[in-house]
Order: C-alpha cells, then sequence, then structure tokens
C-alpha cells in the first residue's frame, strides 16, 4: 500500500514539476497565462474498515488550472501590435474557419492584406456601415488593409482670415492684371485640388479703390484671373460689413484637364483693415489629393482606422472582442490560442471598453504573466516533494527488504 501511496505523490510531484517547467519556458511568450496544477487526496475504504482506522490512498492531479491574469503591457511602436488592458480575448479565425481566441497582438499582415498572427489566423472585426459611423455588430469579417487609394474631394470652401493695410492707395495701374505688380496691392496663394485630385493654384489679389474702405480681390486659377472681382467694404473700425455674413462665390471655374468645374466660395470672417501692414491669420481649404495607404490607427475602443497619405481616415473595422462564462474552461490550443468548449460555456462577443472587455492599446503587446521568483520557489517545493516521496518508497523497500530477511 505505502508503494501505491508514494507512486501517486511521485506522479503528482512530476505532473507539478511539467506544470512550472512549462511556464518557466513560456515566460517571455506574449499573451502567454502561467498555469497552475492543483492536486486533491484520494481515498478508499475496504468493507471492514471505518473511518477511523482507513487511510488515506494517496494524492491525485485534479486539474491544472490556467491562470488569467494581467500581464505586464511593454510598448512597441508597431501599429500592428495590440495589447488588452482588461478582460476580454482577441477573436481570430483559423484557416479552418474556427474560431480561436487569444491575447497574443502581435499581428501582421500577409500576402493578401489581411491582418494575421504568426500562425496566419485573421483577426475578427465588425464590419463599418453608414460611411464608417457606425458598425455592424451582427456580423464578423476578416480584417483586410485596403491597398485602394483614397479618393480625392475637390475643393468647396477656402477659409481666409487677411488684414488689408489701412492706409493703402489705389494702385498705379488702373487695369487689374495677375502678372502687372503694379496693379494690386497685396496677394497670397493657396493649393486647391479638382474633383480628379489634381491640384491647381487659387491667387486671391487685393487691390484698393477709391472709395473710403472699399477693396476689390481678384481670384486666378493657374494665374488665370476667373469671375468678376469680390466687393469687400470695412467700416471706420476696420470690420469687414461686405460680403454679407463674410461670404462669398466664385462662379464655376471650367478646368481643361476633364474635372467637374471647380465652384470656390470664400469665408472671410475675421478680415480687417488695421495698421499699415499686411498679414494672413488663416489660409485653409477642404479640398485634398488621392492618397495612398500610409499607416494604421487603432482606438481604444478597438477602432481600425486606415491612414492615407491625403490626410484622411478612414474607420475599416471594429475589434471582436470576447468573453466566457468560465475562462478556466477554455482548451488552450497552443501559440497563446484557446477553443472554446462545453465546460467554457459559449463565447459572448462585444467591442473594447464596453462592459466586461477591457480597452485596446495600439503599440504595445502584453507579456506573459509568468512570475519567474514564484515558479523557481513553486519548483524547489515539487523537488523536495519528489524526492520525500522516493524516500517514502526507499524505506518501505528497506522493510519489505528485512521481512524477506527473517529465517
Amino acid at each position: 500500500m505505502s508503494f501505491n501511496i508514494a507512486l501517486s505523490g511521485l506522479n503528482a510531484a512530476t505532473a507539478d514539476l511539467g506544470t512550472i517547467s512549462n511556464n518557466i519556458a513560456n515566460a517571455n511568450t506574449s499573451g502567454f497565462k502561467q498555469s497552475r496544477t492543483e492536486f486533491g487526496d484520494l481515498f478508499r475504504r475496504s468493507s471492514y474498515e471505518t473511518s477511523r482506522t482507513a487511510a488515506g490512498a494517496g494524492v491525485s492531479v485534479q486539474r491544472v488550472a490556467q491562470q488569467f491574469d494581467q500581464g505586464t503591457i511593454n510598448s512597441t511602436g508597431n501599429s500592428l501590435d495590440l495589447a488588452i488592458s482588461g478582460d476580454g480575448f482577441f477573436t481570430l479565425s483559423d484557416t479552418n474557419g474556427a474560431r480561436v481566441y487569444s491575447r497574443a497582438g502581435a499581428f501582421g499582415t500577409d500576402r493578401s492584406g489581411y491582418v494575421v498572427n504568426a500562425s496566419g489566423q485573421r483577426l475578427q472585426v465588425y464590419p463599418p456601415q453608414n460611411n464608417g459611423s457606425t458598425f455592424n455588430t451582427g456580423s464578423l469579417v476578416d480584417l483586410r488593409l485596403s491597398t485602394s487609394t483614397s479618393p480625392p474631394s475637390a475643393t468647396s470652401e477656402i477659409e481666409a482670415n487677411f488684414n488689408l493695410v489701412a492706409t493703402a492707395s489705389a494702385p498705379a495701374s488702373a487695369t487689374f492684371s495677375p502678372d502687372d505688380a503694379n496693379s494690386y496691392n497685396s496677394t497670397r496663394s493657396i493649393t486647391v485640388y479638382d474633383s480628379l485630385g489634381t491640384p491647381h493654384t487659387a491667387s486671391m489679389y487685393f487691390v484698393k479703390t477709391a472709395a473710403t474702405g472699399a477693396w476689390d480681390m481678384h481670384v486666378a486659377i493657374d494665374g488665370t484671373a476667373t469671375g468678376t472681382p469680390i466687393a469687400l467694404q470695412f467700416d471706420s473700425s476696420g470690420t469687414l460689413t461686405t460680403p454679407s455674413n463674410a461670404l462669398a462665390s466664385l462662379g464655376a471655374v471650367t478646368l481643361s484637364n476633364g474635372a467637374a468645374p471647380l465652384s470656390l466660395s470664400f469665408d472671410l470672417a475675421g478680415t480687417t483693415q488695421y495698421g499699415d501692414t499686411f498679414s494672413v491669420g488663416t489660409l485653409a481649404q477642404d479640398g485634398y489629393a488621392t492618397g495612398q495607404l500610409g499607416g494604421l490607427s487603432v482606438t481604444e475602443g478597438g477602432v481600425v482606422q486606415a491612414l492615407f497619405t491625403n490626410g484622411q481616415a478612414v474607420n475599416i473595422g471594429q475589434l471582436a472582442m470576447a468573453s466566457f462564462p468560465n475562462m478556466q474552461g477554455l482548451q488552450q490550443q497552443g501559440s497563446s490560442g484557446w477553443v472554446e468548449t462545453y465546460s467554457s460555456g459559449q463565447s459572448v462577443l462585444g467591442v473594447a471598453g464596453s462592459a466586461g472587455f477591457g480597452t485596446i492599446q495600439a503599440g504595445a503587446l502584453e507579456s506573459s504573466n509568468v512570475d519567474l521568483t514564484e515558479q523557481l520557489v513553486s519548483m524547489m517545493t515539487a523537488q523536495r516533494n519528489y524526492q520525500a516521496n522516493s524516500q517514502v518508497i526507499s524505506t518501505t523497500d528497506q522493510l519489505l527488504q528485512t521481512i524477506m530477511n527473517l529465517r
């Protein structure tokens, strides 16, 4: 009987050492969760033994419990490295379409542009709808980085804030021409874009007229004057009174490259006539050219945005997070992945930052939650347990040998 009891102790200590060694081996594995060996005593009682006289029958390994404590989050600077701060798992699609769940967020792209981990499992997101302002949380799709270009947008408004010289006189040349510097007082230019994304230079020329506080603003596109001058009128305090509401429009400008006619409006709010110095406060426009994919951004809520070289950010998905009624019931698959089992219960999907789910930190990875010091101490304890059970077997062997030597 003592042999069997000690043998069960040896098996339990061996299992414990196996768990500890696996924890230590994965101390630097991103998203790895350490395990703990849990034991239970064995008790068998024969028909003639009472509870007071019966002895235990040894020990057994009841389960190897996973510990889902938060690991340290370390910054990496890689935009496709993602870490979960709090509860939840990334949802992945395996090559056969099966769902896999992971805390390891080291992602990259495959040759088709899908966001995958090192095992080729694709990251799952909720697809955008309503031009990316909301997401369809009723379906999951593979996250894919678009290699297409971001379409251009024609300039429709120019926001201009100037200070014109209050002491200015009418220019020497009475007839305005963009090529004659003597026909205007001041000028500024800005790049605008047509419907094809082609840039054009829009120049504004300010010409002082004979009337007090009166100016004409001429507009030229690519050096060619277009439309009629926009009349500007300032009161005695230098405040712009005309045009009404400081808004003016330029007639449609026909372009030669096949783009739609360029229609520009001007927001001149804040334009003034003070002192003897011409200055520019604000000069901006709302158009942009064609853009190429230049980067990726992920918000704390898991919204994935494609960043284009024309300054535009497009929502391409929201990370699908998963939680389980019983995380201990998840089955490990290797590569820091788990699959759902009957014991774990069905996955509950949601988004980062909502109830029951942590937030996403982009450009970072969650390290293993293994405490090496703790594991080394546990290893020494398991070693002592193994040695003690070995000593029980050795002692029992000596007792049996003594009995065998009786004459």
